[in-house]
């Protein structure tokens, strides 16, 4: 057979990598920080995990699930495991969940085409970036919302935290809540303060909650 040879010598197209334009032909040309949802076979369950990729090497992982009880042991064990891996030793490890797993999936491609919330941050994000994303209490934000046809919706946990009471109006629907901020309130424990002093200090509402705003009412929303 005769050979014929290639004209056109074009290399990868240029992906943005923490400020710069990065054309990545081997696994330590990756940086960057991401975060993204991965779910279960039976899709029930979900894991949001953040990585923050230097040089191809997982420096730093959050990994946080919501699902069946055992995703909360599933993603201990991750977070031993993907530290110190490189992007490919970790796309091809079992991180021992469905959910984590997917997750790793979907942040690979997101990280490698360059599709990072640090994409044109010069640097990147430092190390420690995802733990600052929980705030000062360090909590996961967690939405539990419950509702019922007979007695329609109960709000339980807002990114705020723990949902105490919540407020109607004259139509006897929600106009507020107050709520008990969880991790601000385990911090003033652990400093000593009184625990009644301290659920005070970490009170605070949200919304119309007092008469002159239209608030008539207000409920528990797990025993009313």
């Amino acid at each position: 057979m005769c050979c014929v040879q290639k004209g056109p010598k074009h290399g990868p197209a240029p992906i943005p990598e923490e400020g710069k334009w990065v054309k990545a032909k081997k696994i330590e040309d990756i940086s960057g920080f991401t975060h993204g949802i991965g779910w279960c076979a039976p899709q029930q369950g979900a894991c949001k995990l953040s990585l923050n990729v230097k040089d191809g090497i997982i420096q730093e992982a959050l990994v946080e699930t919501i699902g069946c009880s055992g995703m909360t042991h599933s993603a201990a064990m991750a977070g031993e495991i993907l530290i110190g891996k490189t992007l490919l030793e970790a796309l091809n490890t079992d991180l021992v969940c469905d959910a984590i797993n997917t997750a790793m999936r979907e942040l690979f491609l997101q990280i490698v085409y360059g599709r990072t919330q640090s994409a044109f941050s010069e640097g990147g994000l430092t190390i420690g970036a995802g733990l600052e994303d929980l705030g000062k209490g360090l909590r996961s934000q967690v939405g539990t919302i419950y509702s019922t046809l007979a007695k329609g919706p109960r709000y339980l946990e807002m990114a705020e935290g723990y949902i105490k009471h919540i407020y109607l109006d004259k139509d006897d629907q929600i106009c507020g809540y107050e709520f008990i901020h969880m991790g601000k309130f385990m911090e003033e424990i652990k400093k000593g303060t009184d625990a009644n002093e301290a659920l005070k200090k970490v009170t605070g509402t949200y919304g119309r909650v007092t008469e002159e705003q239209g608030a008539v009412k207000k409920i528990d929303p797990r025993h009313e």
